[in-house]
């Protein structure tokens, strides 16, 4: 959520800011502003919705300089408006933040004792306004910086441009995520590397509490003490067609359709001699005597399904939680007990926060991202990376099932080490998992179908889906998918709670959407949609050929997945729900990759 870009470049910084905050769109955003300086004086034009307008209004007022920085934001203090949109500006400071400023208040008045008033709506006016203050007191602009930021409490990205310091950033993270890029005489500013792949492969990661001075042939980093850092630089390699539709109308259409390339990466990662290998240090899972599971949203969904595996495959007691609730709980934590992290961004602040909670309580700390030089992935024992690619539709597609493919594979080594797999039993898994993604390319030919069903459902105005067992994570996914780009109302539950309440929203008018493979939970599943369709129920039932030829009958509409190992159905299912949700937006009309109010990686609580 919110995007930062800044710039030191040798040409006109307007078209390369706008070009890079294009690139950060799958962040999520309401409004976006650009400033430079020019003739040592800053300027800045701003826009709410989307970077067409932004781009529509630089062709009218255009801003010349070659220093900049720019910022896509999502609303958290004041409506999305012209006067709340970043960059915020004093006399001689402008300033982009990501996050959250929790004292802005307390600042707020202080400044306003000094003469120094608020204009907007914002948490982050009150940074350009002290860095101003500092600078009406006689600092320059590194030191002003340096004393606005040791006043700040909350979570922070920040890139200060100054008037009169053409050669100038400085920049700043606590909390949210922060990268500096390398050029031949440039220097960048970005809220990731992908906004930067077109500039450079050469980055430096701001670690927590960091703050650094930034010219074009130089960058001082301070850690959080106050002492000179040694940040390691990088090289990058991000597949810049990854982050283009390569002709696909939408990039969510794209990474459902990328499924089974990324998943054949990630299984040739882990799999070798139809052996499991985990990078380095590996874990044991002999030490293990319980697992604690956090996540959000989709996330949480892929640990719901790694509940079920881990404590039928591996006979591991696992406790599972939303990580915005989770170290409020202040839940006590046994020896032997291991946490394991899962967030596509590896940036996700509530799940963050929720691994620093375990650090020194848990045994060990394990994480499945998608960016193995997050804040996450340094800050565990071991990291596993999910090897998505860049993922920029907001609703997570080939990130959830690389998720659950990487998750499948420590279960896998978790049973090994307890003995509750043979070496044989692991090697037929792991043949099975190798077949997966030419399973998954079947699983697409469904497409057609699923968008004519789509039609209709996209004149619900509510819609339940049902499942048992490991189809239960997948029924609230599927219910997920659907809210968030379609605006449908949609509601998960398993399949045997339907009689004890939400049975009664069933009508003609409120499809049910059934997930289920011929399982061993396969007929009580069965019962559940005879008693939906007993009570004019419309049923869409989503089940491989032998459960559609002996469930069938008398259902809506039907969908017909390959038939795989009950294992692997979890990732195979999250095809037809993607489909689903992907086709019923489409036929609503909504905006499938920037759904409204959502973020890609958040990064506040």
């Amino acid at each position: 959520m919110c995007g930062i870009v800044g710039v030191l470049g040798d040409h006109e910084a307007a078209p390369v800011l706008v070009e890079a905050l294009k690139r950060l769109e799958y962040r999520g955003y309401d409004s976006a502003g650009i400033a430079t300086i020019n003739n040592d004086k800053l300027d800045s034009r701003r826009a709410v919705g989307k970077l067409a307008n932004l781009s529509d209004l630089l062709v009218h007022e255009p801003l010349a300089g070659k220093a900049g920085i720019g910022h896509t934001r999502w609303a958290t203090h004041g409506a999305p408006s012209v006067e709340n949109a970043h960059p915020h500006s004093a006399a001689q400071v402008a300033v982009v933040h990501n996050g959250i400023i929790e004292n802005f208040k307390e600042l707020r008045g202080f400044l306003a004792k000094n003469g120094l008033n608020h204009n907007t709506d914002t948490d982050t006016e009150v940074i350009a306004l002290m860095a101003q203050h500092f600078l009406n007191q006689g600092l320059g602009p590194r030191d002003a910086a340096e004393q606005t930021i040791a006043r700040l409490e909350g979570a922070y990205a920040l890139c200060f441009l100054f008037d009169g310091h053409d050669d100038l950033l400085i920049a700043a993270r606590k909390g949210s995520p922060l990268a500096i890029g390398h050029g031949l005489g440039e220097m960048f500013v970005g809220s990731d590397a992908i906004a930067l792949a077109p500039m450079t492969d050469k980055i430096t990661y701001l670690e927590e509490g960091d703050w650094a001075v930034i010219s074009r042939n130089d960058v001082e980093i301070w850690d959080a003490g106050g002492n000179l850092a040694n940040r390691d630089m990088k090289i990058i390699q991000i597949d810049t067609a990854r982050v283009d539709k390569a002709g696909y109308k939408h990039f969510m259409a794209k990474e459902i359709a990328e499924q089974p390339t990324v998943l054949q990466g990630a299984l040739s990662h882990y799999i070798a001699n139809d052996e499991i290998k985990l990078p380095a240090p590996g874990i044991d899972f002999t030490k293990i005597e319980r697992l604690t599971l956090v996540a959000c949203g989709t996330a949480y969904y892929a640990c719901m399904v790694a509940k079920y595996w881990f404590e039928q495959h591996a006979r591991m007691p696992v406790e599972i939680d939303v990580a915005s609730e989770f170290r409020y709980r202040e839940p006590p934590v046994t020896k032997g007990t291991a946490a394991l992290f899962v967030s596509q961004s590896g940036e996700t602040a509530d799940t963050l926060a929720a691994l620093r909670y375990m650090q020194g309580k848990a045994d060990s700390i394990l994480s499945v991202v998608n960016v193995p030089e997050s804040s996450i992935a340094r800050e565990s024992d071991l990291a596993l990376p999910i090897l998505a690619g860049a993922e920029i539709g907001v609703a997570s597609t080939k990130a959830f099932t690389c998720q659950l493919t990487t998750l499948a594979i420590l279960v896998l080594k978790a049973a090994q080490d307890r003995g509750h797999m043979t070496a044989e039993q692991v090697a037929e898994k792991l043949t099975a998992l190798k077949g997966l993604p030419g399973v998954l390319n079947a699983a697409l030919g469904i497409e057609g179908q699923a968008s004519a069903i789509s039609q209709e459902l996209a004149e619900a105005r509510d819609i339940l889906f049902l499942g048992r067992g490991q189809m239960y994570p997948l029924a609230h996914e599927g219910a997920l998918k659907l809210k968030e780009i379609s605006y449908i109302h949609a509601e998960a539950y398993a399949s045997g709670e339907l009689k004890h309440g939400p049975i009664a929203l069933v009508d003609p008018n409120v499809p049910v959407i059934v997930m289920a493979p011929r399982d061993a939970l396969f007929e009580k599943t069965v019962s559940n949609m005879q008693e939906v369709m007993a009570r004019g129920g419309k049923v869409l039932l989503i089940s491989d050929v032998r459960g559609l030829e002996e469930a069938g009958e008398g259902a809506w509409a039907r969908l017909a997945m390959p038939i795989v190992d009950d294992f692997l159905a979890p990732i195979l299912y999250a095809i037809p729900a993607q489909l689903i949700a992907y086709h019923t937006a489409i036929a609503k009309g909504t905006d499938v990759d920037q759904p409204r109010n959502l973020a890609k990686s958040v990064t506040v609580e």
